[in-house]
């Protein structure tokens, strides 16, 4: 199924997603990677605030090439989530709804997308110059200093993405799995 999706993400809507809808969501997102995860994690193991509100969010996983004249951002095409997999359960029951990446998750992430009512979409990988289309801007809010890696707030309209984990816990990378292999079963 198709949806449209305002983010932040509604708990309404993060809820109402399926993993295999198609998706395309407007509003607000932010980038982080590896290293900005990593800065995240060592600020609230101090007691400190992080540099953006998590409650509802979407944070996609991406790091950015140089813009081109006249473009907010380069190329932006997603990382490997389970790179990010250490940090985003502390992340998830902070109050984050949302996460674009490619790739599995751990076992724990799924339990805490479910525990928190959070779902997980995949962007497709290799499109990074036709997902940067749906970037109307983009400005670094923290962590100047790590580059494509900073922390950035971008604005999108009709992002588009996939929901792989949804909040039941329902995972597409598993299920489309078990489809392909009855079906190849059922062909011989």
């Amino acid at each position: 199924m198709e949806k449209h999706i305002k983010v932040p993400l509604a708990k309404e809507d993060a809820r109402s997603l399926r993993a295999g809808d198609y998706v395309y969501l407007t509003g607000t997102v932010y980038t982080a990677r590896d290293a900005a995860h990593k800065r995240m994690y060592e600020a609230l193991s101090r007691g400190e605030s992080l540099p953006m509100e998590l409650k509802d969010n979407v944070i996609y996983y991406m790091g950015p090439s140089p813009a081109r004249e006249g473009r907010p951002i380069g190329s932006a095409g997603p990382t490997t989530a389970s790179r990010m997999d250490k940090y985003t359960p502390s992340l998830l029951n902070l109050g984050l709804k949302g996460m674009i990446g490619k790739g599995r998750r751990a076992k724990e992430v799924k339990e805490a997308i479910v525990q928190n009512g959070a779902v997980y979409f995949a962007a497709v990988g290799g499109a990074g110059a036709l997902l940067s289309r749906s970037i109307v801007s983009s400005e670094v809010i923290a962590y100047e200093d790590l580059g494509t890696e900073a922390i950035r707030k971008l604005t999108v309209e009709n992002f588009p993405a996939i929901v792989v984990i949804d909040a039941e816990g329902n995972d597409l990378y598993e299920t489309a799995v078990k489809e392909y292999c009855e079906e190849e079963s059922e062909e011989k």
